[in-house]
């Protein structure tokens, strides 16, 4: 709203006006309008849900400290989603489609996990929507996002083109065609020296349909990443702060790399694509940022609101989009290790159990459980390591730091080769 009223009167004497067609001046205010809107509004927010007894289901699992969060206001996830959706509304640029499909990922999603917090809640146990409407949930929004990228003629890339020295075979620069916005499946791949990837080489076979076929890996990935994502970081939900910060650092990744992409000149640097129209990505992940770090206020150990499914489900889901928005999906599995060792943690924990009859790799899971619980299990127990529990806000910290040496870590795959 404010982006269009300020654009309106560039054209006049008033003081500050321009200050609105600066990229890193709106992002600022939209990290700081979001951050306050959650720890202000938040307040507000947590007393309605005590007031209303939306109180969090706990099953004694043995934890330390796990009891005690019995009754704790959940749903949270409201506070951020407001935090998000309101700055956007009002700084950001509406007409620009990749703050759209931000924005419609973030409602889609939180409404699939609002709904599955509402029904654990009308029903008093932990079982909320079926598994596999979730997933068809998750699905859909990847394949709009996927749709909407081969179809709009506002969604392109401009391919980096190396100019090599001919006498010391050296990369002296980097140019871009203006014109030569293309709308192939390309994306960014890690430790290779002209490091951008077409969908269309895994199609090849498929001849003068490798294009075709190229996208519909596309979509495939897509699909794989958002459900993947979306649930690693519902799984990560399980420690006061845990999914709120680990989200927040790896945004602030994604938020410089839409920086970096949708800017000629850094792009030429890092030699990655360069995505004309992607800057307003950087609003949005301004204000997801500042909306986890106010929600962060709260939330931090020891938690007075819980995120739920309204959020989590929401964030894993919203960084798989923004990262297949800048072209930079597969360095997720570095920048989102830890959503995805807790998937693969739950995963084959079942698997195992159920082919022994009983017996476990971890002690419990998702992973961040194991370290809470005494005993042993796995690789403790074949070499009787007597383990002690981890307290749960030294495990939260600890997540933080891999996460952020996971942010690290992927970026500098950009410049080796």
């Amino acid at each position: 709203m404010f982006y269009w009223i300020f654009q309106a009167l560039q054209e006049s004497s008033i003081p500050g006006v321009r200050l609105m067609t600066y990229l890193t001046f709106r992002s600022g205010i939209a990290f700081v309008l979001a951050m306050l809107i959650a720890i202000f509004i938040g307040r507000k927010i947590i007393q309605r849900l005590q007031l209303m007894q939306v109180g969090e289901i706990v099953r004694n699992l043995g934890l330390e400290g796990q009891m005690a969060k019995k009754g704790t206001p959940t749903m949270g996830g409201v506070i951020i989603l407001i935090s998000i959706i309101v700055p956007c509304l009002l700084i950001g640029n509406l007409a620009n489609v990749y703050m759209l499909l931000l924005l419609g990922a973030t409602l889609w999603l939180g409404t699939i996990g609002f709904l599955d917090d509402y029904k654990k809640l009308q029903k008093h146990n932990k079982d909320g929507i079926k598994g596999k409407y979730k997933i068809i949930g998750q699905l859909g929004i990847a394949l709009l996002v996927a749709g909407v990228m081969y179809f709009s003629p506002n969604m392109g890339i401009v391919p980096n083109q190396e100019v090599v020295d001919a006498t010391t075979n050296r990369v002296e620069t980097v140019i871009y065609e203006e014109d030569e916005i293309t709308k192939t499946p390309q994306t960014t791949i890690p430790f290779v020296k002209n490091n951008n990837f077409n969908y269309d080489w895994l199609a090849g076979w498929m001849g003068k349909y490798a294009t075709a076929g190229g996208w519909i890996a596309f979509f495939l990935i897509v699909m794989f990443f958002v459900t993947a994502t979306s649930n690693g970081a519902n799984l990560t939900d399980g420690l006061d702060g845990l999914a709120c910060g680990t989200s927040a650092i790896i945004g602030v990744a994604l938020l410089i790399m839409a920086y970096l992409g949708s800017n000629i000149i850094y792009s030429a640097y890092l030699n990655i694509m360069y995505i004309p129209g992607s800057e307003e990505m950087v609003v949005y992940l301004a204000a997801f940022v500042g909306a986890l770090v106010g929600f962060l206020w709260y939330n931090a150990s020891p938690a007075q609101v819980f995120m739920g499914d309204t959020g989590s489900l929401m964030l894993g889901g919203v960084i798989a989009v923004a990262a297949i928005l800048t072209r930079k999906e597969l360095l997720l599995p570095i920048l989102c290790a830890i959503f995805y060792v807790e998937d693969l943690s739950v995963m084959l924990q079942v698997a195992y159990f159920k082919r022994t009859g009983g017996k476990r790799i971890f002690k419990m899971t998702p992973l961040h459980h194991h370290f809470q619980k005494a005993g042993n299990a796995g690789i403790d127990a074949i070499i009787q390591r007597p383990y002690q529990p981890v307290p749960e806000s030294k495990i939260v910290t600890r997540f933080w730091i891999i996460c952020i040496i996971l942010a690290v870590v992927t970026f500098v795959t950009l410049k080796i080769r």
